[in-house]
Formats: structure tokens, C-alpha cells, sequence
């Protein structure tokens, strides 16, 4: 009765701002407990459900809103991180023709996460047109639409889709409906676009912290002639501090090492939590390995004398198989906590059933990973073993769960 109760307020509460303790966790991590092999963790994680409430962690970081079901970088994506108990949200940043700044993971992935193609006035705006695909020669379906196509206002029009498209389609239907099997459409028929201000705005009534990432442009600069890659990375802190947000509450994240120092530069009370986000196993492919610490350019320990707090790699950098099926730290995690860094992985959720392997993020573990269960099995060595500060996901509601059950802040 007690549980029912506290779910009526939850559906009574009028305002979004009207802030409460309890996440709602919903069925998915009670099935990823339910598929776990039986074990010590089962155990663990099965009483944790027992009659017991849900609160917030900063543990559980929302990767693009929630993904796996809502269009990503939406109003409708954050709602629902927000009330699964992320305490982090994220927003992916780029930039508008008319230089404001706006939620999208890509710079050019207008055309896989919105409307934009089947809107002729905007589409016609693209850097590059719909393409159908044409089977004879081989030609692969293809379209280019980037926010720096577009004013803020015009941006603000399109309504955002789940991100697919279907490379052998042949018709602009079949291309931007092509949604995996493993996602879903229910919640795509409204998906609210935000620029970065009322991404802020949003997630200030909610509150929660920011974690915003600044996103490599896919246009030379400077763009227009004059706005270069600093004036980007400080236009993105600028907004922050004319909301009044204190820097504690923001972790500014990018790819670029550059735009890490130039915080730590310019602006050093964000600087000072900036997230170092980890490509170099496909900047440096064929030459970087997690378990090579000559592979590593720039090496941890100069990361950390650059002033590098917090670096954030893919999951499964941070692990390797262990002995009897088991999964234990890799060399590179190893090393970061040695020399420092705190960790931060991306992304949990992101790769649909893992009965085939996981794909990318599980690709270290793939030999000992059997099924949805692993889910839990992996986020569990990286909180206890790898000690890392956060998760990335698709789907916060795992994290939440996961972080309730192990005392996670």
C-alpha cells in the first residue's frame, strides 16, 4: 500500500519543477536481474527490489535523454531520464547558421533524428538532398542535414524522430523509417527539439546537474569567417553563467583535448570538472590498445599533469575477460585510478540483446558475455572494481536501480 501511495503522488504532481525523491524505475532492470545467471549478484540485486524506494544518484547519467525508447536530446527524453533517477542529464552541443546553441548529437545528423526531409521548405536547405539508394550500381541511400544549415527558429520547427535511417532504401519513407527492432516508435509520434538554453532551463526546474557536450563541428572553422573553435567552446560556458548556474553543477564534456585545456585555461572553476571523452581507439585505430600502455598518446599521467580530472572512455575499455568466465579491470583502467583520473563510462543501454556479443561496447568482453544479464554483471565490475563515478546510459533506469542497490551516490 505504501508503494501504490507514493506512486499516486508521483502521477498527481502538476509541475514538473514539483522535485521528488522517488525514480521510477519501471520493468526493465527487474528483467536484467531476472536474467542474470544465478549467482552471489542475483542474489544481491533481487532483494534489492523488495519493497524499498527509488531515489536520484548522480551515479546514473542520462546519455542523450533516454534513448533507448524516446527520440534522443528531446524535452520528452529528459522527462523521462528525470524521472528514472538520473542525476546527471545530458545535452550534445552544436551550432546553428545563425551561431546559437542547440541539443543534437551530431552537427549533420538532422536528417536521421528529425523530420527535417519530409518538411520540403527545410530539406531544401540541407548541405546535401536525399539520395535514394540505387541497387544496380551499389549506391548507398544518403542525405546530409546540419544544424548549421538552419536559423534557431527554423531548428525549433522540426519535430525530432528516433536516429535511423536505412541506407538500401529507395524511397524517403523507407529511408527515415528504419528504427531498430529492439527500439520502438511508441514514443516518437512528439519528440521537442531544445536548444542548449532551454535545455538549461529545463533541467535547472528539474534539479539536476549538466553535463553538456561540446561537438566537434562538421564545418571548417572559423564558420562564417569568424567564429572559431574557442568562441564555440566559450559560447557553451557563457550560457551557464548568464543562467546563473554555479560551475559545481556543470561537467562539461568533449572529444577535442583542445577544448579541455581551453577551459582549464579560460575558465577554470568548470575546467576544473570538464570530461575528457575517449576516441582513441578509433582516432589511433590499429595502433591503440587498452592493454598497451605504449599505445596510449597522451599517456595518463600526462593527462593528469595537463590538469585532466575525469576521463571518460567506451565500457569496454575499461575491462577484460578474467579467469572462469569472469570479468576484471583492464590495464587502462588500471592505470587511469593509478595516476589519478577519475572515470566516467559511456555508454550502458546503447547496444540492444546481448545474446550475439554486445557488438562495440561489450567488444573487450565478448567472449564471456551470454545475455541480457550481463548488463548488470558488467555495470557491477565497474563500480566495485574499475571504481568508476558514473555511468552513461541509454535507459536510467538501470544505472538508478544499480546504484540504489549498491549505496552508488
Amino acid at each position: 500500500m505504501r508503494r501504490i501511495a507514493a506512486t499516486l503522488a508521483l502521477l498527481m504532481a502538476v509541475s514538473p519543477g514539483a522535485a521528488t525523491e522517488e525514480a521510477q524505475l519501471g520493468p526493465r532492470p527487474f528483467y536484467l536481474v531476472d536474467s542474470l545467471e544465478p549467482g552471489p549478484l542475483k542474489d544481491r540485486l533481487a532483494a534489492c527490489w523488495i519493497d524499498r524506494r527509488y531515489t536520484p544518484r548522480r551515479f546514473s547519467i542520462s546519455h542523450r535523454g533516454a534513448p533507448l525508447q524516446f527520440p534522443e536530446h528531446t524535452r520528452e527524453g529528459v522527462m523521462a531520464a528525470y524521472r528514472m533517477g538520473a542525476g546527471l542529464i545530458e545535452c550534445d552541443v552544436a551550432f546553428t547558421k545563425d551561431r546559437q546553441l542547440v541539443c543534437r548529437h551530431s552537427q549533420c545528423d538532422l536528417h536521421t533524428t528529425t523530420d527535417i526531409l519530409a518538411r520540403p521548405d527545410l530539406a531544401a536547405k540541407c548541405t546535401k538532398g536525399f539520395a535514394p539508394a540505387d541497387p544496380a550500381s551499389g549506391r548507398k541511400a544518403s542525405a546530409q542535414c546540419c544544424t548549421s544549415d538552419l536559423t534557431l527558429a527554423e531548428f525549433k520547427s522540426l519535430n525530432a524522430k528516433m536516429d535511423a535511417a536505412d541506407p538500401e532504401a529507395t524511397t524517403l519513407s523507407a529511408y527515415m523509417n528504419a528504427t531498430p527492432r529492439w527500439r520502438t516508435d511508441l514514443y516518437a509520434t512528439t519528440g521537442t527539439v531544445m536548444s542548449h538554453r532551454d535545455y538549461i532551463a529545463l533541467v535547472t526546474s528539474l534539479g539536476r546537474k549538466f553535463t553538456p557536450e561540446l561537438k566537434a563541428p562538421q564545418v571548417p572553422m572559423p564558420f562564417a569567417g569568424d567564429y572559431t573553435q574557442d568562441r564555440y567552446a566559450q559560447a557553451l560556458i557563457d550560457d551557464y553563467k548568464a543562467a546563473g548556474i554555479p560551475a559545481s553543477d556543470v561537467f562539461p564534456q568533449s572529444f577535442q583535448l583542445r577544448d579541455i585545456l581551453y577551459w582549464l585555461e579560460k575558465e577554470p572553476d568548470f575546467g576544473r570538472q570538464a570530461v575528457f571523452l575517449d576516441d582513441r581507439d578509433e582516432r589511433d585505430k590499429g595502433t591503440f590498445d587498452p592493454e598497451v600502455p605504449e599505445t596510449w598518446k597522451p599517456g595518463m599521467a600526462e593527462l593528469a599533469r595537463m590538469g585532466v580530472r575525469i576521463l571518460a572512455p567506451p565500457l569496454w575499455m575499461l575491462v577484460r575477460p578474467g579467469p572462469g568466465g569472469t570479468i576484471e579491470p583492464s590495464a587502462y583502467a588500471r592505470e587511469a585510478k593509478k595516476a589519478g583520473l577519475d572515470l566516467i563510462a559511456w555508454s550502458l543501454e546503447r547496444s540492444g540483446p546481448l545474446k550475439g556479443g554486445g557488438g562495440y561496447y561489450y567488444q573487450s568482453i565478448k567472449p564471456v558475455v551470454t545475455g541480457d544479464g550481463d548488463v548488470l554483471r558488467l555495470l557491477d565490475v565497474l563500480y566495485r572494481e574499475v571504481g568508476v563515478r558514473g555511468v552513461f546510459s541509454d535507459w536510467p533506469a538501470t544505472t538508478t536501480f544499480y546504484a540504489n542497490c549498491v549505496g552508488a551516490d
